[in-house]
C-alpha cells in the first residue's frame, strides 16, 4: 500500500509551486525557490534569497480562501442577496400597515371642500352601506378596497348625476412592484376604442405616480380620472368616474378633479401609516 503523503508537508525543495488558490479568490504572490522570499526570486525583487524563510504553500491556500469569502459576502451584501429568509427580499413597506377600512383611513376633505357629500345610501338604488370597504390581509399580499358615491350638495330633485370614487391599496410582501407599476398605467395610451387618454407622471407623491385622464369634448357631462402611486412596495390607486344629465358649469372638470385626487392621496397615505 503506498504511503499517503502528508497534506500539510512543503513542496520538494526547488520546486517553489504555489498551491492551488480557490476559483475566483484573487491571486496570490508566488512562492520564490526552495520556500524562500515571496517575490520573483526574493523579497527584494532582486533575485537574491533574502533573510527568512516563505509562508508554507497551504497557509496561502488558506488565505486565499479567506480573501475569496470575504469578497464573495460583499457582493451579495450589495446586491441584497442575503436581504431576506431564504435569499428572499424584504419587503419594503415604508412603515404602512394593513387597515380593516380603507373608508375610514380615506380623506374625503378634498371632496367636501369642492361641495359633494355622501350619498345617502337609504335612498341609493345601490344596495349596501355608502361608503363600502372590504380587505384581504395574506402572507404574500395585502388588499384593501373602499367605494363611495358622491352626489353634488346642489343637486336637483330631477338632475341625474352619478360620482364614483373608489380606491385600493396593496401591501406587496413578496414581490416587488416597481418594474411592472408604470407599465399598469402607460397602457392607457394604447386604448384602440373612440376614447382617448393622458397619462403624465406626478410628482410629490410616492416614489413613483401616474395621472390617467380621459379627455373630454364639448358635449362631455362627465369625467374619469385615476391617480396611481407607488411608494415602496406599497402601492395606491383612487379612480373619479362622473356622469352628469346637467349642462351646470360648477361641477369639476378633469384638472380640478385631479387636484382633489392629489390632495386626498398624499392625506390618506399619511393615514395608512399611523
Amino acid at each position: 500500500m503506498p504511503q499517503q503523503q502528508n497534506p500539510y508537508a512543503q513542496p520538494p525543495a526547488g520546486y517553489g509551486y504555489p498551491a492551488a488558490a480557490p476559483h475566483g479568490a484573487p491571486t496570490m504572490p508566488s512562492a520564490g525557490p526552495a520556500g524562500y522570499g515571496v517575490g520573483p526570486g526574493g523579497p527584494d525583487g532582486t533575485g537574491g534569497t533574502g533573510g527568512g524563510k516563505g509562508l508554507p504553500a497551504w497557509l496561502w491556500a488558506v488565505g486565499g480562501a479567506v480573501v475569496a469569502s470575504a469578497v464573495w459576502a460583499g457582493v451579495l451584501f450589495a446586491t441584497g442577496g442575503l436581504g431576506g429568509l431564504g435569499g428572499e427580499p424584504s419587503p419594503d413597506l415604508r412603515g404602512y400597515r394593513y387597515q380593516s377600512d380603507l373608508c375610514r383611513s380615506t380623506s374625503w376633505t378634498p371632496f367636501e371642500d369642492a361641495r359633494f357629500k355622501m350619498e345617502d345610501s337609504s335612498t341609493s338604488d345601490s344596495a349596501g352601506e355608502n361608503p363600502e370597504s372590504s380587505g384581504h390581509e395574506d402572507p404574500a399580499l395585502d388588499s384593501m378596497w373602499c367605494n363611495a358615491d358622491l352626489v353634488p350638495e346642489d343637486a336637483g330633485s330631477d338632475d341625474y348625476s352619478s360620482t364614483l370614487v373608489y380606491s385600493k391599496a396593496f401591501l406587496h410582501k413578496k414581490t416587488d412592484p416597481a418594474p411592472e407599476f408604470a407599465a399598469q398605467y402607460r397602457s392607457y395610451e394604447q386604448e384602440r376604442s373612440s376614447t382617448h387618454y393622458k397619462v403624465e407622471p406626478v410628482r410629490g407623491i410616492g416614489d413613483e405616480a401616474y395621472l390617467v385622464t380621459r379627455e373630454e369634448t364639448t358635449d362631455s357631462k362627465g369625467s374619469y380620472v385615476v391617480l396611481g402611486v407607488r411608494d415602496g412596495w406599497l402601492t395606491y390607486e383612487t379612480t373619479w368616474s362622473s356622469y352628469s344629465s346637467s349642462d351646470n358649469t360648477d361641477r369639476p372638470d378633469s384638472a380640478e378633479v385631479a387636484d382633489m385626487l392629489r390632495t386626498s392621496a398624499k392625506q390618506t397615505l399619511a393615514k395608512l401609516k399611523g
